[in-house]
């Protein structure tokens, strides 16, 4: 019998400034170090090989593309992803390696409570709270710091895990993938820090906070169609109901109906109405399918925590 394999996993994207801070204090737990590379114009493959670390290059740009290619040809027992900026805590990773073991967790999100002034943006954080928030009101409560970079995985999370985002919604992915599955989850507080001088975030506040929330409304109409279409189609209903309202009580006045064209636009509106309820009742049908398929795929994996047989 062995103890759990520990890998690595950085996605990066021009982190050439930063890897020679980050590379070094990966923690001895860690087995092996890879790194995805996401079509950098600067020296982050050489800088990554020169200091050890196994690099895999991602054709399609975007963390998203980056962080599929990981999961899919990374094998191991639990996976450490953490950015290439050095704005992480790279210590906190065997307290959170030992959570997920020990309580045999699928996901330890590591909660960033920011060290300096200029580690974590006004902006960046009211967004976060908000799509946090958002999320924690569709899907359920269970995290705090929901596009954090920082996480450890078992395996069974990651080979379960159907990536579809492509760039930094990605964290969104995994956090509603977690909460559909009602999987075993925990945060853990690590130290955040101000990137380095020299280097720039990658994350546009506004560009790709409005892809965040397009991403949320998404998964909630895939991972929640009865509700979302049924809203749809309450809200339809009600307009249809405000308009019949004044012709009805014309006809029951005068016996005529002389605002005809309302009278059709209600009707269409509430035919529409219950077909959004109609469809919303078939996708329901087909998303508990979906998401029971994706729960036999987890379950057939084994547990964290539990050792492997050496071969």
């Amino acid at each position: 019998m062995s103890r759990p394999s520990i890998t690595a996993i950085i996605p990066t994207l021009n982190e050439a400034e930063n890897l020679p801070h980050v590379l070094p204090r990966i923690p001895a737990i860690v087995d092996e170090v890879i790194l995805v590379d996401g079509n950098s114009t600067d020296r982050t493959v050489e800088v990554a090989r020169a200091a050890g670390a196994e690099v895999f290059n991602e054709p399609h740009q975007g963390k998203g593309h980056v962080v599929r290619r990981m999961f899919t040809d990374v094998e191991a027992d639990v996976y450490v992803m953490v950015d290439g900026d050095a704005t992480y805590d790279a210590p906190s990773a065997p307290k959170m390696v030992d959570l997920l073991l020990r309580e045999r967790l699928d996901m330890v999100v590591g909660t960033r409570v920011d060290r300096e002034v200029a580690a974590y943006r006004t902006g960046h954080r009211t967004g976060n709270w908000l799509l946090t928030t958002f999320v924690a009101q569709v899907f359920g409560r269970a995290f705090t710091d929901m596009l954090s970079g920082y996480r450890v995985f078992s395996r069974r999370f990651v080979k379960s895990f159907p990536a579809l985002s492509g760039g930094f919604e990605i964290e969104t992915e995994l956090t509603v993938h977690a909460l559909e599955l009602g999987l075993p989850v925990a945060e853990v507080p690590t130290p955040y820090y101000a990137r380095l001088s020299g280097s720039a975030s990658k994350l546009n506040t506004w560009r790709d906070g409005f892809r965040i929330l397009h991403t949320i409304l998404k998964l909630y109409r895939a991972e929640r169609p009865l509700r979302f279409f049924g809203t749809i189609g309450a809200a339809l209903a009600l307009i249809a109901v405000g308009l019949a309202i004044p012709v009805l009580v014309t006809y029951f006045e005068i016996g005529l109906v002389p605002r005809l064209p309302t009278a059709i636009l209600s009707m269409g509106l509430m035919v529409l109405a219950f077909l959004c309820v109609a469809v919303g009742l078939i996708l329901d049908t087909v998303t508990r399918g979906r998401r029971e398929t994706k729960l036999f795929a987890y379950l057939a994996l084994r547990a964290p925590g539990e050792e492997r047989r050496n071969r």
